[in-house]
């Protein structure tokens, strides 16, 4: 794709964690029976009046406090008119002129780089149904119980630069409002959702091309995929002489490849107009200020307080607040484990977020807690355990075998430090390969790890690596 930008701008549409819909009391627990969770408010029967969620106007508040987004103090719910069977009224309410907040900006990285991505908005509206394709006699189904979910459109500027920036991207935005307490996350229950304007321009222009809008993209690498196949697929046209259509299009990961839907639609196809039946929706002062108060550290503070606090490399201090959980397994860990706290870094960055991936699972349902995990970096801190010893350790405790200490006693995994073992086993190796120590007086750096091997041989592995070089070093060089 020599010669050409590709610009993506996304709008992410994260379900609000309330208790009951946008406008309705209906329940929102996902898995009920179809159409159980519906009212009279989300069928739209006559005479029904609509009535906002206070709770989702206090998560649509925090969120602007934490992209430091202009909170309007009024707002105004509208009518985005179009016409499909999962909704019952004709109509999304939604908030297009006047929306909750206006501006501000995520901050995400790529290649340990920050990148920063403006907001143009973020409003509230309500989900519609759901079409069930999938039963007998090619008939489709209409499931409500979703009418009215609540949600919170986010929508970035275009200025996302291909795929990788628009996954990073989407990776922070979704880690924020799990951190905040405003959504759960869950992606494949469709509680974050993402559509992806991707467009393609010659590199050094200035005007930006036609988009086309991929829907419902709900997980990181099927964003990745679709993005990088769509546009090759704007490029290529556009090297053949064609032109890119404005249209909706749809991801199909089985084939890879992402297929017309139907025509774009620009705002003023949805006749958007005030709806009726709803207040403007009016903040107090003193409400957006309880709120605040009520906030969290948020990730860029704390990624900045763990660099400070905790010496640690801002990449350690950038993957250990990439989720509110994480940060907080981190300072469990340090406080339980009273070790360094680059070891405790190391150990959940490195061996536990890999079995974790592995397992497919959130750090907060890791097989082991901070407590127990602590328990094995003592070992490590205290020399019981080399770093080799500890993985075997801690590939059993994920295994369920037990503590650190019971399984060291169990498999005889010790360390051997004792001075005098350590110097008698160097000498022992010296005595029997004259050639290594030649070949290491001469200048062959090799010779010196083959006998350092060699001495590790001899105890199993369970020497103190750094006393047989410290041994090592001081005999070859008398």
């Amino acid at each position: 794709m020599t010669g050409w930008e590709i610009v993506v701008g996304l709008e992410t549409h994260a379900q609000l964690a309330t208790r009951s819909k946008m406008f309705s009391g209906a329940a929102t627990a996902f898995g009920a029976p179809p159409n159980t969770q519906a009212s009279a408010v989300d069928i739209a029967l006559p005479g029904t009046l609509p009535v906002a969620n206070a709770k989702a106007v206090e998560h649509a508040i925090r969120f602007g406090l934490a992209v430091k987004g202009q909170i309007n103090r009024r707002s105004i719910f509208a009518r985005k008119n179009y016409f499909y069977p999962d909704l019952p009224k004709g109509y999304q309410i939604s908030q297009y002129e006047l929306p909750i907040v206006a501006g501000g900006e995520v901050k995400f990285f790529v290649d340990g780089e920050e990148r920063r991505v403006r907001l143009t908005r973020a409003h509230l509206e309500e989900d519609a149904g759901k079409l069930l394709h999938e039963l007998s006699h090619g008939m489709t189904g209409v499931d409500l119980n979703r009418a009215g979910t609540p949600l919170l459109e986010i929508v970035s500027e275009p200025e996302l630069r291909g795929a990788r920036e628009a996954v990073a991207y989407a990776r922070a935005l979704h880690g924020l409002v799990m951190w905040i307490g405003i959504c759960d996350g869950n992606m494949q229950e469709g509680s974050f959702r993402c559509d992806a304007n991707v467009s393609v321009k010659r590199a050094g222009e200035n005007k930006l091309g036609t988009r086309c809008e991929i829907k419902n993209l709900n997980s990181f690498r099927f964003m990745e995929r679709a993005i990088e196949f769509e546009a090759r697929r704007q490029i290529e046209l556009l090297e053949e002489g064609g032109k890119v259509e404005q249209e909706t299009r749809l991801y199909d990961a089985e084939r890879d490849e992402t297929r017309s839907m139907r025509t774009k639609e620009d705002a003023h196809d949805y006749r958007y107009f005030p709806d009726p039946d709803l207040l403007p929706l009016v903040l107090r002062e003193e409400q957006i200020r309880k709120i605040e108060t009520e906030m969290p550290e948020l990730p860029d503070a704390t990624r900045e307080r763990f660099a400070r606090q905790y010496a640690l490399p801002a990449y350690d201090a950038g993957v250990l607040t990439a989720s509110r959980a994480a940060a907080g397994y981190f300072e469990a860990l340090v406080k339980a484990a009273g070790v360094d706290a680059k070891l405790c870094a190391n150990w959940q960055t490195g061996a536990l977020n890999a079995a974790l991936n592995e397992a497919d699972l959130p750090v907060s349902e890791s097989k082991l807690s901070p407590a127990s995990l602590a328990g094995l970096l003592k070992r490590i801190a205290d020399g019981t355990l080399s770093g080799k010893m500890a993985k075997e350790v801690f590939d059993a405790m994920w295994a369920g075998e037990g503590g650190a200490d019971e399984i060291i006693e169990k498999r005889g995994l010790r360390q051997i430090s004792d001075s005098a073992l350590i110097e008698k086993l160097v000498d022992d190796v010296l005595a029997s390969n004259a050639k290594q120590v030649e070949d290491y007086r001469a200048g062959k750096e090799k010779a010196f790890n083959s006998l350092v091997g060699q001495v590790m041989k001899a105890t199993k592995g369970k020497a103190d690596p750094e006393q047989v070089n410290r041994v090592l070093r001081r005999k070859l060089s008398g």
